[in-house]
């Protein structure tokens, strides 16, 4: 069964694996404690949805905030890096524990799991977080996942938790991701303006539909916006996940959505082989190749990339390193693994595969980007 609709994604069937994004301004009040009563009711939501069969896993954000309050920080914890990150250490703590005792009273078991933008960019330990989430899962546990703020500095940072919960539901197989936000989906324009309208289904995500968002958080608490989402919404696509947005305000905000099929539900692409997948959804290239428009036609048709079509190199690559392929139009195509430095590409670069023995005084490798490691966007 394909998810189709928006209740589809509370259907063990057709969703046998669900994760579940909760933003901050949702957990937190504007006084800095947790809002037990509505936490508690959606507890008791992943609780029903245990019992009818579909594992789930939590995104939770909250950590900041929480940990400000305990420490008397200004701006929510956001002042400086450093304040998050003492207000992460402490708050991480009360989340941990908020989360564990909620769903301890229907009987489930909390596993916490901290992550970093590493921890999913890098091959091998992507494959770590996806064992220890299938057996955490396996063993009847609801994972708690958060990024680790109290270590992550801006440059490995995801920077808000809708990525994060699109690359963990990557990882973890899942079929779909819900964001709980401070609005019901995606409108055509600022839902603030006259005449907006919300968009209940997205066939994928195009410029038209980047257009859409705005980037800010009402709240002043969180770090995403629909901006974020969006982004989030692609890198689900890409891995075959479902991704929606719905309201989290109300009380049971996943039973109230579902009942009004009120949201924005994204749909997915057919599901990708694991390492296109991983692949698809990374955030930091470590590089890029320009090609021409022969180029670009060929890795449409499936082809690997080869040298010849290459115009010009971007970044300090090493073999095996992500880049992006970026077409004539500046748009870019797709990601794949590197078979050469970045130095070997400028040399190979505009030149037949049958030039490339003499140029580099090696036996070169049959492509640039092999086709298996190649991903089009």
């Amino acid at each position: 069964m394909k998810i189709s609709q928006l209740a589809h994604l509370t259907d063990a069937s057709a969703c046998p694996r669900l994760v579940v994004k909760v933003g901050s301004a949702l957990l937190v009040g504007k006084d800095g404690a947790p809002r037990r009563e509505w936490l508690t009711a959606l507890v008791a939501e992943i609780a029903t949805a245990r019992e009818a069969g579909q594992e789930v896993i939590v995104v939770s954000s909250g950590a900041i905030a929480l940990g400000a309050r305990k420490l008397g920080l200004a701006k929510g914890g956001r002042g400086s890096l450093s304040d998050a990150q003492a207000a992460a250490s402490v708050g991480q703590i009360a989340l941990a524990g908020l989360w564990a005792e909620l769903l301890a009273a229907h009987g489930l078991t909390a596993a916490q799991i901290l992550l970093t933008l590493e921890d999913l960019e890098d091959r091998r330990r992507y494959l770590n977080v996806t064992a220890t989430l299938g057996t955490l899962l396996a063993a009847g546990a609801v994972p708690v996942i958060n990024e680790n703020d109290s270590v992550a500095t801006q440059e490995i940072r995801f920077g808000d938790n809708d990525r994060l919960a699109a690359r963990v539901g990557q990882a973890a197989g899942a079929s779909g991701v819900l964001l709980l936000s401070d609005i019901d989906g995606l409108y055509d324009r600022d839902p603030r303006q006259s005449g907006a309208v919300r968009i209940p289904v997205v066939k994928g995500v195009t410029p038209e539909i980047h257009a859409m968002a705005t980037g800010g958080s009402s709240s002043g608490l969180g770090s995403g916006g629909m901006t974020s989402k969006l982004q989030a919404a692609e890198i689900a696509e890409l891995a075959g996940m479902a991704l929606a947005i719905i309201d989290g305000q109300p009380t049971s905000p996943i039973a109230t959505a579902m009942c009004a099929d009120r949201g924005t539900l994204f749909l997915p692409r057919g599901r990708k082989q694991a390492r296109k997948a991983w692949l698809g959804g990374r955030m930091r290239m470590r590089g890029s190749v320009h090609v021409d428009a022969g180029a670009a036609a060929a890795l449409k048709r499936g082809s690997s990339l080869l040298a010849a079509g290459i115009t010009d190199i971007e970044g300090d690559f090493q073999r095996g390193d992500a880049i992006a392929v970026v077409g004539p139009d500046g748009e870019t195509l797709a990601r794949g693994l590197s078979e050469y430095d970045a130095a070997e590409c400028a040399r190979l670069k505009g030149h037949h595969s049958r030039e490339h023995d003499q140029i580099l005084g090696y036996a070169p490798r049959s492509a640039l980007i092999h086709r298996d490691q190649l991903v089009l966007l």
